[in-house]
């Protein structure tokens, strides 16, 4: 993506609210994790934990102080980074202690790091309008003006952008910066473009009107470009109504000019328009035109919006329905070419049975337009009318006998154009109405440039012998990559967008399920496979080998591992799930076994006698382990009963002794135990910088990966019989636990849902994915069932 061509010198900025840190009102503070907040929005932050903080950064739990954001660690180094304010070409106006206050009061923050790099902030941040920067005065017509210099404005809403409303169903509310941001981060790359390109544009051309910035209104979730709203648009001016009077055309060559520089000049960046309307061209207080490309996207939406109302969205049309969009798009002034309704249609996935027409759109697609509008300038509103009653005449003769050719239409359109501008000009002006004739052609290889009929219409202000200081290198190539508007997503109805969403969202999800049939890694459970299972149609392989009870599995690395009570641990392949390895060495029965991938793929498993085994997964993979240890021994005691890991550097333990321990995967050394259940803990469970352990005793206790500590203890209040905690599922903020007595219960944010029994007996193992959960126990059964957390 290009540049944008605002600049300012990066100074480090608080990760939540995106404000300067400056020591005094926005102070950084350091965080056990290593990184810096500011001392506004670190009170800010929900302590769902006692005195335990998530960093905003990288999400990690993280002690806090009881007496507050103060007593951390000042980041003096990153103060030193800071410039001053004279070393600023703008500096920042000095905050307002109270309103700086009230400011991260609405910062309420849950767990949601920033999505988006520095680099991507710093591109962007210099087209974010302040919150309170603009003014709306007519919300139906999108008016409005910018408070600081009472400049007109008009919003124009980005369609695509789509997120949740700050404060509805959230706990975390975004700051208007970070709304923003966030906002820009969701969009499409190729969508990201050309927001990109039109505020590049806006920018640096005289002859397009300004585009402000980006303003949202959180109330209503919506995200607006604000664009220049210039004092005359020529549509809505009665001396245009008429067309040219006798002694108007130097007034018609000046502005024709200005329109074909206005054009050219979006051309020569890539962009080009697609379709124009009279309303896309506004006069400043000179009395010079100007292009809306705010008015170009609204141009576009009229012409989706005159299909969608054709109620021919999503199927086959005939010629005849083709002239009756010319017509209506005719009707509110919108003018294109035919190779880009054509263009429109296939985007909007119609198929059209008219076979004359295949040709490419191009630049000279809006030299179509663009002479429409000169039209409509030069002759007055008879143009548009005239051509209505043409179009529509030709279709009623089409329907009596039954034939409709796209190619005729327009020739038609064409032959009716050219007389019209034979009654309104005389033979002094026959360069320009040969011209203009030729601009309208079919096929638009045929077509002359815009900057030919820029020339052809300054020869009427400045005649060519007099033109000595003209010079026009640069060109524009009709095979250059660029981006046009009318097809581009902005000028999409709301309905179309969530349509084309749905669609990109279907097919991520069938790429992912066709890449390769062998992967195991992050497989995608849909309901097909569901409905496969219930009828029947679910291929099962029957894998003999252990020669006592399972009593766990792990996925990882191509393959599959089982331990037993027969004190092995087995490996099959996932390509044909033939056997292909046995790990010997436990004295004891095997109680668990996981896939760890960290510094090397690793297959861990541990044993009732309290033996820690780790094996190499190298080929050809060997019988004896790459390392064992042991917990300490004692006979009334049964062991190792689960697994864990987290990604840390640690491997967790659920012993017989009612700890978890934690042990260094590097060298095998006990690192802490954490102590507190009145049982043997049977599973334990890693997720979002929280270990998870269950219990016989009934409970769940919540352990912090940073220090080890307790957090909360779940289940001592849940109504019903207390029964021992088999396994657990956890998934950001859901929880569920299955029970020695065939039960489920369910937890989201620490809170009880509710319990239920998909089983007749202990539930031994649970797994998720998607909306299904996976549950199997003692009654020999598999229950799938599909969960709503709500």
């Amino acid at each position: 993506m290009d540049q944008l061509e605002m600049e300012s010198p990066d100074v480090p900025e608080c990760p939540v609210c995106l404000q300067t840190y400056d020591g005094e009102y926005t102070i950084p503070r350091v965080l056990a994790c290593g990184h810096t907040t500011c001392e506004s929005c670190l009170k800010s932050l929900p302590q769902k934990y006692p005195q335990t903080i998530r960093c905003p950064a990288c999400t990690q739990l993280v002690k806090f102080p009881s007496q507050g954001p103060s007593f951390l660690p000042k980041n003096i180094d990153l103060l030193r980074l800071i410039p001053t304010t004279s070393q600023l070409q703008n500096p920042p106006k000095p905050h307002n202690k109270a309103q700086n206050d009230l400011q991260h009061h609405h910062l309420q923050v849950d767990s949601v790091s920033r999505l988006w790099s520095d680099e991507f902030y710093a591109t962007w941040k210099n087209w974010v309008l302040p919150n309170d920067g603009v003014l709306v005065e007519e919300k139906r017509n999108g008016f409005g003006c910018l408070k600081e210099d009472n400049r007109k404005v008009r919003f124009f809403k980005l369609a695509g952008v789509s997120l949740p409303v700050n404060g509805s169903g959230s706990v975390f509310k975004l700051s208007y910066d970070a709304w923003i941001m966030n906002c820009l981060y969701g969009m499409r790359e190729e969508v990201r473009e050309q927001l990109s390109l039109i505020l590049k544009i806006c920018s640096k051309n005289s002859r397009i009107c300004k585009v402000y910035g980006l303003w949202a209104d959180l109330e209503h979730g919506v995200l607006y470009l604000v664009c220049e709203r210039l004092s005359g648009v020529l549509d809505q001016l009665p001396q245009f109504e008429n067309g040219l009077t006798e002694n108007g055309l130097s007034s018609f060559a000046m502005m024709g000019m200005e329109m074909c520089e206005a054009v050219i000049a979006s051309h020569l960046e890539g962009l080009c328009m697609g379709c124009l309307s009279l309303s896309c061209f506004e006069l400043d207080d000179f009395g010079h035109v100007n292009l809306s490309l705010s008015e170009v996207l609204v141009t576009g939406r009229a012409v989706h919006e005159v299909i969608m109302e054709a109620g021919s969205d999503g199927r086959r049309i005939c010629d005849k329905e083709i002239g009756k969009l010319v017509s209506e798009s005719y009707k509110r002034g919108a003018f294109l070419s035919p190779e880009m309704l054509f263009e429109i249609l296939k985007k909007d996935a119609i198929e059209v049975e008219c076979v004359n027409f295949r040709y490419p759109v191009v630049h000279s697609s809006d030299v179509w337009s663009l002479t429409c509008i000169l039209l409509r300038f030069l002759i007055g509103k008879q143009f548009t009318e005239e051509l209505v009653d043409y179009v529509d005449h030709f279709i009623s003769k089409s329907s009596e006998e039954n034939s409709l050719d796209c190619s005729v239409l327009y020739m038609g359109l064409m032959e009716k154009v050219r007389a019209m501008i034979g009654g309104k000009v005389g033979e002094e002006c026959e360069s320009l109405q040969k011209i203009l004739c030729r601009c309208l052609n079919f096929d638009p290889g045929s077509r002359p440039l815009v900057i030919d009929l820029w020339k052809c219409v300054r020869e009427f202000v400045i005649k060519l012998q007099f033109d000595t200081m003209l010079r026009l290198d640069r060109t524009v190539h009709e095979k250059s990559k660029g981006h046009c508007l009318a097809l581009g997503e902005f000028s999409l109805v709301p309905k179309k967008i969530l349509e084309i969403h749905n669609k990109d969202e279907v097919l991520r999800a069938d790429n992912s399920s066709t890449e390769n049939p062998d992967q195991v890694e992050g497989v995608r459970v849909d309901k097909d496979f569901v409905d496969g299972i219930l009828e029947g149609k679910v291929k099962l392989k029957n894998m003999q080998g252990h020669l006592d009870c399972v009593t766990g599995l792990a996925v990882g690395g191509g393959f599959l591992f089982s331990s037993s009570f027969d004190k092995s641990v087995q490996v099959w392949s996932l390509k044909d799930f033939s056997h292909l390895h046995t790990f010997k060495g436990h004295e004891h029965k095997v109680m668990a076994v996981i896939y760890v991938d960290e510094e090397q793929p690793l297959c861990i498993s541990g044993d009732s006698g309290g033996g820690i085994f780790l094996w190499s997964l190298t080929i050809p993979l060997r019988q004896e382990p790459l390392k064992k240890w042991y917990e300490q021994k004692d006979w009334r005691y049964s062991g190792i009963h689960a697994l864990a890991t987290a990604g840390n550097g640690y491997l967790y333990t659920g012993s017989g002794d009612r700890s978890i321990k934690a042990w260094s995967l590097q060298d095998g050394i006990l690192s802490s135990a954490m102590d507190g259940h009145k049982s043997v803990v049977s599973t334990l469970a890693a997720c979002d910088g929280i270990l998870y352990s269950g219990s016989w005793d009934g409970t769940i206790r919540l352990w912090s990966l940073s220090d080890h500590s307790l957090l909360t203890v779940l289940g001592e209040d849940v109504p019903g019989t207390v029964t021992s905690v088999l396994s657990l599922f956890v998934s950001q903020n859901q929880l569920v636990a299955a029970h020695e007595n065939g039960h489920l219960k369910v937890w989201r944010n620490d809170m009880f849902l509710k319990s239920m029994q998909p089983h007749n007996g202990a539930i031994f193992a649970i797994g998720m994915e998607g909306r299904y959960l996976f549950s199997g126990g003692w009654d020999k059964a598999v229950n799938i069932q599909e969960m709503n957390f709500k």
